[in-house]
């Protein structure tokens, strides 16, 4: 899947993720998407909160090796 931005957020617990997912999607224009990998089991349950709360859209979200993979269109 294409993407404009990847933010590497392994190695960091809750609420870190969402936080730099948040900072990182604010440096992108409406339409484009971020991809985040994650090592935090709990960042699956927080990114379809985060996108319910935003009115970003999580476009998908995988879990492959212990990692996480999320797609987020900026709204």
């Amino acid at each position: 899947m294409n993407f404009d931005k990847e933010l590497d957020a392994r190695g960091l617990n809750c609420p870190l993720p969402i936080l730099r997912t948040k900072k990182s999607l604010a440096e992108l224009a409406a339409g484009q998407t971020l991809k985040v990998i994650a090592s935090d089991p709990g960042s699956v349950k927080d990114m379809q909160a985060f996108a319910k709360q935003t009115g970003n859209e999580l476009i998908s979200s995988a879990e492959t090796g212990g990692e996480f993979v999320f797609f987020m269109r900026k709204h």
